[in-house]
């Protein structure tokens, strides 16, 4: 996992064509905007597709011997 720091109004760029701008910052909540093309699909963790969310859970899960 990359971890950067960013203050109002910076930016973090995604390839060439994916921007995440930090827009608000307010008692420990930041607001996020994200523009990326239509085709890109963009959901939160818990909105995540059903099959999806099983997947990533699957993948954090320790090896068993």
């Amino acid at each position: 996992m990359l971890v950067l720091s960013r203050k109002l109004g910076e930016k973090i760029f995604i390839g060439d064509n994916i921007c995440i701008t930090v827009v608000d910052i307010d008692r420990g909540k930041i607001r996020l905007g994200i523009e990326a093309p239509r085709d890109v699909p963009i959901y939160r963790q818990e909105l995540l597709p059903l099959h999806q969310q099983k997947t990533e859970g699957q993948t954090n899960l320790p090896a068993v011997s």
